[in-house]
């Protein structure tokens, strides 16, 4: 039952005091766009999770960062540049006032 145990990181602590979800849209639904998008998510630290989803686009990530500028890079450098994204929206986090993943 149990599949693992989990700290609880104060991001800010250390320097990742930026967070969002993103909602993101691929091209087409074919496994080969898939198994490189989440290649390259899991090759970026700035990602934490990564959820294959259901609805109008086909994942949701949470991406911690620095800060805004650093979201930025990510955003241009990491998104940007794959060519199997569409689209990409991203929800700024302002707080959190319930989270019980840990």
């Amino acid at each position: 039952m149990i599949t693992g145990y989990r700290a609880t990181i104060n991001r800010a602590a250390v320097g990742k005091g930026f967070l969002a979800y993103v909602s993101v849209g691929l091209k087409d639904h074919s496994a080969a766009s898939q198994e490189v998008f989440e290649r390259a998510m899991s090759r970026s630290p700035d990602v934490r999770e990564c959820h294959n989803v259901t609805g109008t686009v086909e994942y949701l990530l949470r991406v911690e960062t620095d800060d805004l500028a650093s979201y930025k890079v990510f955003h241009r450098e990491v998104l940007g540049e794959l060519p199997q994204v569409t689209a990409i929206t991203s929800f700024i986090v302002m707080s959190s006032p319930k989270d019980e993943r840990a």
